[in-house]
């Protein structure tokens, strides 16, 4: 079993597609010889040729259009936005068309895409490189949006993306792209989409967290077990829909819940899975929810890119704040 990189095992789960399904194409910037911005599509164009793995324009609305197109006659596009800054053009063809697709033809469509695009900072990227709008797709009704926060979660989510017959925003952690390694079975067995993965138990506190941040909160949670707090850390995975009742049953046993994510606090992803917890689960609660996020603004440069996401200092100190309460 091969050791991989999240960046390689999501090669890996493209090529294992492209060779047990004709009907799936990639599509994108540079993801053909080149092999994508971050090698995401790397030795895809040589085994696969030019008809299966495809170089476009510059052109994100044009992108996604050309995906509707496909799914609408029976193709499984999976399409690279280059960053996730860049999917803003992309957007009258996601909401207008691509999400509405099996709505609007009453189910004799459906529109089996996958927009595969980097997510987040931490890599000292200029503007538009460094987004986490996931909260505008999660609104959208008809779009699934997924996050993995490890090689093997990255292969066997979008095994699953790929083969929903519904569209899959799939967001890929920059951050931690090749942070570490993990053995991943190259087998095409797929994970399951819309539940969250509890990554360590704990009996004191919640801590609900998805993609890159997975990595500072699981540091958090050695902080605090040092100090005598169990947290048990939950990664959300699949952003939308919710799987609400993993995190309720972990508040439920501990009585108190922080919610860490990289994107700007108003309106995040964390503000819904409060409101859950508010709403079904507030008799649980022994302390106030806790937020950890980025701030509303839009994500500096180099800098200051540090001080934006949120860090294992803050996030340990939420927790002891929810402890406190």
């Amino acid at each position: 079993m091969a050791k991989v990189t999240l960046v390689e095992a999501i090669a890996m789960a493209q090529a294992w597609e492209l060779a047990h399904d004709p009907s799936v194409v990639v599509l994108g910037e540079d993801v053909g010889k080149s092999g994508g911005v971050f090698r995401a599509t790397a030795g895809l164009f040589e085994k696969f040729g030019s008809e299966r793995v495809q170089d476009t324009p510059l052109a994100e609305n044009m992108i996604a259009g050309m995906c509707v197109g496909m799914a609408a006659q029976g193709m499984k596009p999976v399409a690279e936005i280059q960053f996730m800054g860049f999917l803003y053009p992309a957007i009258d063809q996601i909401v207008n068309h691509m999400s509405r697709l099996r709505h609007r033809t009453r189910g004799r469509l459906s529109c089996p895409v996958v927009i595969r695009t980097p997510h987040g900072g931490g890599i000292h990227a200029p503007e538009h490189h460094s987004e986490s709008v996931e909260s505008m797709i999660a609104h959208v009704p008809g779009i699934r949006v997924v996050c993995p926060s490890s090689p093997a979660r990255a292969y066997g989510l979008l095994l699953a993306s790929i083969r929903d017959p519904d569209p899959v925003l799939f967001l890929e952690p920059t951050r931690i792209y090749r942070l570490v390694k993990q053995e991943v079975a190259d087998d095409g067995v797929a994970a399951p989409l819309d539940v969250c993965y509890i990554l360590r138990e704990g009996e004191d506190v919640t801590i609900v967290t998805w993609g890159a941040m997975t990595v500072d909160v699981m540091q958090a949670a050695e902080q605090l077990a040092a100090q005598g707090v169990s947290a048990e850390v939950i990664d959300l995975a699949t952003i939308s829909p919710i799987d609400a009742e993993t995190i309720l049953d972990s508040v439920a046993k501990t009585g108190r819940l922080v919610i860490v994510h990289e994107a700007a606090r108003n309106c995040g992803v964390g503000a819904e899975i409060a409101a859950i917890v508010a709403e079904h689960g507030l008799y649980d609660l022994v302390a106030p929810i806790q937020r950890v996020t980025g701030f509303d603004t839009v994500v500096p440069l180099y800098r200051l890119e540090n001080d934006y996401i949120p860090s294992v200092t803050r996030i340990v100190d939420a927790a002891k704040t929810a402890m406190a309460g």
